[in-house]
């Protein structure tokens, strides 16, 4: 043992000076070490002065603030495409502050472009206090976005069918604001009414933007028809659906956990055989009715893997172990890892 830990008795103060002494330790990142090899001149970031350092933030933050602006533009005309080609020419209603514009248009006859930009006013206003500035700012220049594309596309029918415009107005209504709000903004302010009207109430976002869709979809049924509304409904579904796959990705991860007693032979058949990486918590199984004493140590397993491979995960858990406790949950968004690296073969 060395000096530092001269004295120390017990395993507890060994660990509390290991702590101590990395933690007063300066660290350099591999990535330095290697830039500096190939340029000795190069200062390291770590001792960079700060006004550089922000400097080269800002830097690498302009193609990620370019990707989103193409993001924010081709999920406009999606949107467009969609008002213009399908809902409008059909006296379609869709939900949220575009259904109350779509709406609004249809029974005053309003220019939508001018109704879009006016009722999205005073949620973009309660979102730069409820959610950012960032937001605030990004969402206004996407309804003005959205309200000059509709100025200036001409009027256009893709198709007649009540069904086919009821999907895919739906569809290519959920791609552009999918795509608006991957790029850190939002068409459609009825969330942040939502987020706003949740502070006052008891009821959760859901059912507040439930309640505001349903009052939309019986002012369509009673101005428009029961069967127009019921087609409506289908357009907002498929909206949402679309939506969600946009944002979080047509791929669905799946979180797995596995408690087992054989757990050694189970890490060695996903990683080698399943080829995913895992995380293993130290845990206690045991604890069952009438035997509360009774437990042993086991190693906790954790792994991400597609949906796609949830079957075969199965099947390598029950050779290994019939009785695994396994229990698996749908993970919204996952970057890095294995799995990351896996995706762009």
């Amino acid at each position: 043992m060395s000096s530092t830990n001269a004295g120390v008795k017990t395993r507890i103060e060994w660990l509390v000076n290991q702590a101590r002494f990395l933690y007063q330790q300066d660290y350099i990142a591999v990535a330095d070490i290697d830039r500096d090899a190939a340029d000795p001149g190069a200062g390291l970031l770590l001792t960079e002065d700060p006004a550089t350092h922000a400097a080269l933030t800002q830097a690498a933050s302009i193609p990620e603030f370019f990707k989103d602006i193409l993001q924010t533009l081709c999920g406009v005309l999606f949107a467009a495409i969609a008002l213009k080609g399908f809902l409008v020419p059909n006296h379609f209603i869709d939900g949220g502050i575009t259904g109350i514009s779509l709406l609004v248009h249809e029974i005053y006859h309003i220019n939508l472009a001018l109704l879009i930009v006016i009722l999205n006013i005073p949620l973009i206003v309660v979102s730069y206090f409820t959610v950012g500035k960032r937001f605030c700012i990004r969402t206004t220049i996407s309804a003005l976005m959205l309200a000059v594309c509709l100025v200036t596309l001409p009027d256009f029918v893709l198709t007649a069918d009540k069904l086919l415009i009821s999907i895919f107005g739906g569809v290519f209504l959920g791609i552009g604001v999918g795509l608006v709000m991957r790029a850190g903004a939002a068409l459609d302010g009825i969330e942040v009414l939502a987020l706003y009207t949740i502070k006052r109430t008891a009821f959760t976002i859901s059912e507040i933007i439930l309640a505001i869709n349903v009052v939309i979809f019986a002012i369509s049924a009673f101005s428009f028809g029961v069967e127009t509304a019921l087609y409506s409904v289908l357009t907002y579904f498929s909206a949402t659906r679309t939506i969600n796959y946009v944002v979080e990705g047509l791929q669905a991860f799946t979180g797995v956990t596995i408690i087992s007693g054989k757990s050694e032979l189970i890490k060695f058949q996903l990683v080698n055989n399943l080829g995913r990486g895992i995380t293993v918590y130290k845990g206690e199984r045991g604890f069952l009715p009438g035997q509360f004493d009774v437990s042993t140590n086991v190693d906790i397993i954790f792994t991400v893997i597609s949906r796609m491979e949830l079957r075969k995960l199965r099947n390598l858990v029950d050779a290994a172990d019939p009785k695994a406790f396994v229990f698996a949950h749908t993970i919204k968004e996952a970057s890095g890892g294995i799995l990351n690296r896996k995706q762009h073969h």
